[in-house]
């Protein structure tokens, strides 16, 4: 199996900036090595194209799961915040500050590797 690179495959954005549609097209009308393209996820795509090309795969962010658990209590408060009627102003508010929270540790969280 002869190695490619990045260059030969014409990107016009990064890898990770892709949407999974445009990866599975990618893969099955340039790289035919990839086997089972249009069933495979997006993480999967990217990690299958990057061993073609000889990347080495960024070390995991060890925070993944704690992200990924703060995503799902912000999704629970927005869909709280909707429920309430716009005349509970205070909780609505409330609300509103604990989700900004929430994101921004989340943010912090994928920085810090």
């Amino acid at each position: 199996m002869a190695e490619m690179s990045l260059e030969d495959l014409n990107l016009k954005k990064p890898l990770d900036k892709m949407t999974a549609k445009e990866l599975r097209e990618l893969a099955i009308e340039k790289i035919p090595q990839i086997k089972g393209a249009s069933g495979m996820e997006k993480h999967e795509l990217i990690k299958e194209i990057k061993e073609l090309c000889g990347i080495l795969e960024d070390a995991e962010n060890p925070y993944k799961e704690q992200i990924w658990s703060i995503k799902r209590e912000i999704k629970e408060l927005k869909t709280q915040k909707a429920q309430l009627p716009s005349s509970h102003r205070k909780q609505r508010d409330r609300l509103r500050r604990q989700i900004k929270r929430l994101k921004n540790r989340t943010r912090r969280l994928a920085e810090a590797v």
